[in-house]
């Protein structure tokens, strides 16, 4: 599409089951101050069957409109039909900026739709802006998360970002806010190449990292599964859960799911003590956003002080031992 011809900035209202991803709500609050510098008009694009009704709530966060395209092939997540009404969609409004949540279901609609409108697409954004030529940019590790890179689709439009969870805060939602509602009717088909047989719930054991209010997060530095052990003892005693950089779920001493960075989980918890890492970008990117971060690293210079609002330069096998003993004296 023509630069010229295109105006809006829409976010993606991604839903399942009829309840909105938390993304939606972060990318609504980033989506407002593009707002501030451009004037143009947020809308939120929701797909689904059976769905108008999450529209107020789209409002209640800053939407001023909501696209809502309902269909029987829009019921449950099907890529082909989704690309195809929201090209449809797009290919209609012409926006100049569409914004995703870097989800699972972001990640594989993103690039389908910017194929399909022949624009361009940038992944895993942790941070959007605009430049003092007035340039929208999006910021996104790059070379393996050892740089950031600042992106610009100078040309094709829409501008399109997929948004990391958890790197905005979302507004306080304004009860009753009201908002401009545009029903729309989309041409789709179920896609006859699969058939969903069953969903299932994700069975929650209770030790997600991601909602944690306190996490313990260790690092390469780590020297043994007898020092993992400790640690996960004071993250109990604090009660919070244990977390890692890469380099300790690669050598297997703990599994994915706890792991923190650019190919982990993005937190945001109230506090993050870490232990022993150094702060690579990668690793930033996952828990900078955190309420409070304390760090220990035997290494004056370690990247991850830059970022941290507490720092001990000393041995954790020296400082978690004490802590420990001071803790279960205070709980006494």
């Amino acid at each position: 599409m023509a630069q010229e011809d295109c105006k809006g900035i829409w976010v993606f209202a991604e839903q399942q089951n009829g309840e909105l991803n938390d993304t939606v709500f972060e990318i609504l609050a980033q989506a407002l101050d593009l707002k501030k510098h451009t004037g143009e008009e947020v809308t939120a694009v929701l797909l689904g069957k059976g769905v108008t009704a999450l529209a107020p709530v789209l409002f209640e966060y800053g939407a001023d409109a909501a696209i809502v395209a309902e269909n029987d092939a829009l019921a449950q997540y099907s890529a082909r039909p989704y690309e195809k009404a929201l090209t449809q969609l797009a290919q209609k409004y012409r926006p100049s900026i569409l914004l995703y949540g870097a989800t699972s279901l972001g990640r594989d609609l993103a690039p389908r739709v910017m194929v399909s409108l022949r624009t361009g697409l940038t992944a895993d954004a942790i941070d959007l802006g605009f430049d003092e030529d007035g340039v929208f940019y999006q910021t996104t590790p790059a070379y393996g998360g050892n740089i950031l890179a600042r992106i610009a689709i100078l040309e094709k439009r829409p501008q399109m970002v997929t948004v990391r969870p958890k790197m905005f805060d979302p507004v306080e939602p304004r009860p009753g806010a009201a908002g401009r509602m545009i029903a729309e009717t989309v041409d789709v088909a179920a896609d006859g190449d699969y058939e969903v047989l069953e969903t299932m719930a994700r069975q929650d054991s209770g030790e997600s990292i991601e909602d944690a209010d306190i996490l313990v997060s260790v690092g390469r530095g780590i020297k043994s599964e007898a020092d993992l052990e400790r640690l996960n003892e004071l993250a109990a005693l604090l009660g919070g859960r244990l977390a890692a950089s890469r380099p300790l779920v690669d050598n297997g001493w703990l599994p994915h799911d706890r792991q923190i960075g650019q190919s982990g989980t993005t937190v945001k918890p109230k506090c993050i003590f870490n232990v022993a890492i150094s702060g690579s970008v990668q690793y930033q990117v996952g828990m900078q956003k955190a309420g409070c971060i304390i760090s220990v690293n035997h290494t004056k210079g370690a990247p991850i002080f830059d970022i941290s609002h507490y720092g001990a330069v000393t041995d954790y096998r020296t400082l978690v031992p004490a802590l420990i003993e001071e803790i279960k004296r205070r709980k006494a």
